[in-house]
């Protein structure tokens, strides 16, 4: 049996704010964007290159709850470049050294899943941004 994860829900206090960041800041594809009447929006994006999107779901009481979402990509200085050059404020690039103490600047070895950034939506909702695959990455 497989199990899929295919949508994350993301709460945020202002839809329309989230969908320009996710779309223009990070750019993540729009899939639905659907009303139902006054109260009721579906805003569905996909991160490029993911099986799994996220749901914007309006949510005031919520918004800024949600960390630990990891984005991969598979080098991550462009991935922190392209980020800034599309006005996203994320950390400089980490590791965790021996006792799982955060260390600046990527992982020595560039081993996967070991070097790190992070960044947060308007409502302050964290996401992690992990590489994996450089050294199988072809220039």
């Amino acid at each position: 049996m497989d199990w899929k994860l295919e949508l994350v829900v993301v709460p945020v206090a202002d839809v329309d704010r989230a969908k320009a960041f996710y779309l223009e800041q990070t750019g993540f594809r729009l899939d639905v964007d659907h009303r139902a009447g006054e109260d009721f929006r579906v805003v569905q994006l996909t991160p490029p290159g993911s099986a799994c999107s996220i749901a914007l779901m309006r949510r005031p009481d919520a918004a800024g709850s949600l960390s630990g979402l990891h984005l991969v990509v598979r080098d991550i200085d462009t991935a922190r470049s392209e980020l800034v050059d599309r006005g996203v404020k994320p950390s400089e690039i980490f590791h965790f050294e021996e006792g799982g103490v955060q260390t600046p600047g990527p992982d020595p070895e560039r081993r996967d899943y070991a070097s790190f950034l992070s960044f947060s939506d308007p409502d302050n909702n964290e996401w992690l941004v992990q590489e994996v695959g450089r050294a199988g990455a072809t220039a």
